[in-house]
């Protein structure tokens, strides 16, 4: 047993040990477009980035979230008060080959992670790929800054300063999409992937259903006559930014209504769908992102507890759709279904990656409308 002279020079060494570290960490500061500013300590990448500041509530899933193409141009504040505990995964189970977020923001930031799967910190893989990131203790404030006052451009600097840059102003979609078509898995059914910024669990998700997946970019005509494949059904994936930036995008999905293709849309892609059937859509106060948002189904009582991320929503239906699902908190769209081909789409994600599994029935009732269709057309 240790004597009390002993202990306190332990929890001195401990005293002088976290000191030092702090000392020497670099500090840096995240200002908002209105001046408000926070200041922290840096463990990524110190170079200045600027983009749209928003938070996100779920408690696991950072690598998940990081490599997730929604958040491209955007400072991630995570209000989950431990991160990095459990390390960075394999490439293998992230959601894309590389980060996408523009910066991250957390309250603590554990550097020692402890988990059979990790391969690195946290600190190390965004220094690698070079995403600023804060220690900021009170993300509580930052939070409640937020959704007091909508989400708004911000930048991360450190001695240089950087102007404010509204990703919203750009075509991210043509960003991330895939540059060229590919393919996964094999089956009698074929599901062409509109690659708007497409999470990987989605081609895992269609090829453990025995489909045949082909990625296409995100502009590409699949109602063109020289496709070079043929397909039963077409998913327009999640993505970045302004849904109306992706004008090709909704040109081709208008096409392929009028020809009666059953279609799936995920997230980006169900605002994308509703735009190209006549809807409109309009950006949230301050988004929803989280593995908790509950999603009440149309004639029912019956509510799902789903993954989301996304600013934008659906606010007009198109003509000859209904609302199929409608988010419990503020009551805004979570998805449409056409009253009657077999077109359907949903706010939320039901691949997950982070979060729960309860909608993922969802990639089963798009098989099964593929292959009715296939059954009438021969």
């Amino acid at each position: 047993m240790l004597d009390v002279d002993t202990t306190n020079t332990l929890l001195n060494d401990v005293v002088e040990d976290a000191q030092v570290t702090q000392a020497t960490t670099r500090k840096g500061v995240l200002v908002l477009e209105d001046g408000m500013r926070f200041e922290g300590f840096s463990f990524g990448y110190e170079g200045p980035v600027a983009g749209e500041v928003v938070f996100c509530t779920g408690m696991v899933g950072y690598p998940e979230a990081l490599t997730d193409a929604s958040y491209t141009g955007q400072i991630l504040t995570m209000t989950y008060p431990i991160i990095g505990n459990y390390g960075v995964p394999d490439a293998s189970k992230w959601e894309d080959d590389r980060i996408h977020a523009a910066g991250l923001i957390v309250s603590n930031y554990v550097g020692t992670p402890s988990h059979v799967e990790s391969t690195m910190d946290l600190g190390t893989w965004l220094r690698r790929e070079q995403i600023p990131a804060l220690e900021i203790k009170d993300t509580r404030q930052l939070t409640q800054y937020i959704r007091k006052h909508g989400t708004m451009l911000a930048k991360i600097v450190f001695e240089e300063d950087i102007p404010f840059h509204d990703p919203d102003s750009e075509n991210l979609v043509a960003q991330v999409s895939t540059p060229e078509v590919r393919e996964f898995g094999s089956g009698e059914t074929t599901i062409a992937l509109i690659d708007c910024g497409a999470k990987r669990n989605i081609v895992r998700s269609l090829v453990a259903r025995g489909a045949r997946v082909v990625v296409v970019p995100w502009d590409y005509d699949l109602c063109a006559e020289d496709v070079p494949f043929e397909f039963d059904g077409i998913l327009v994936s999640n993505g970045p930014g302004n849904p109306k930036m992706a004008q090709k995008t909704i040109e081709n999905l208008r096409k392929a209504i009028e020809r009666e293709i059953p279609i799936m849309g995920i997230c980006l892609g169900h605002q994308l769908l509703a735009l190209a059937a006549g809807g409109d859509t309009y950006k949230l106060k301050f988004g929803h992102r989280s593995q908790n948002q509950p999603c009440l189904l149309a004639e029912s009582k019956r509510c799902y507890i789903t993954t989301q991320n996304h600013s934008f929503a659906v606010g007009t239906l198109p003509t000859d759709f209904s609302a199929w699902f409608t988010n419990a908190n503020d009551g805004s769209n979570e998805g449409l279904r056409h009253n009657y081909l077999p077109i359907f789409s949903v706010q939320f994600h039901p691949e997950s990656t982070p979060g729960p599994m309860d909608t993922e029935w969802l990639f089963d009732l798009f098989l099964e409308k593929v292959h009715e269709t296939k059954g009438a057309l021969i």
